[in-house]
């Protein structure tokens, strides 16, 4: 059990240390308060090298202690991965059509519907997409705002306004 677990922090370190390595090529010009572009991925990049140092460590030691088992199947549920690649791919697709909003919002709710299904909920009728549609609308409509009128950074919108 301790050589899974030694190369899951192995990937860590390898991730942090790619995205490390990712920040130095950005020209980091200062930005706001001195704080360039290349911050918070190096930022990023530290933590993970941190953590999976941490997490080797952790598994050369005697391995994860206390871990219980895992919950749910043994293998995947490849209709909820379907549904949650399907709420990404649309995001993408639909961002400058529908905007940040109504796109994040859909997202959203293929995520959840995906997420339910993989669980074994039974509840995923029209009335759940509307409940998660507008939970995705309440979680997406105050991040919109807070980029576009109190950061002033540009995101796809529905009207020309700024605040759909």
């Amino acid at each position: 059990m301790r050589m899974p677990q030694t190369w899951i922090g192995a990937g860590t370190v390898a991730a942090g240390g790619l995205l490390v390595a990712g920040a130095l090529t950005i020209r980091s010009d200062a930005g706001y308060s001195g704080v360039g572009p290349a911050f918070l991925p190096m930022l990023v990049g530290i933590a993970l090298l941190a953590c999976g140092a941490l997490l080797v460590y952790e598994a050369r030691s005697g391995g994860f202690r206390a871990m219980e088992e895992a919950p749910g199947a043994a293998h995947g549920y490849w209709p909820g991965f379907a549904w949650l690649t399907v709420g990404l791919l649309a995001n993408a697709a639909l961002i400058t059509t529908l905007g940040f909003i109504l796109a994040c919002a859909l997202c959203f709710a293929c995520a959840v519907h995906g997420l339910r299904a993989a669980a074994g909920r039974r509840d995923l009728g029209g009335r759940g997409w509307l409940r998660d549609g507008a939970l995705g609308v309440a979680i997406a409509a105050p991040v919109y705002w807070m980029f576009t009128q109190a950061l002033a950074i540009n995101l796809p919108g529905l009207t020309q306004t700024g605040w759909l």
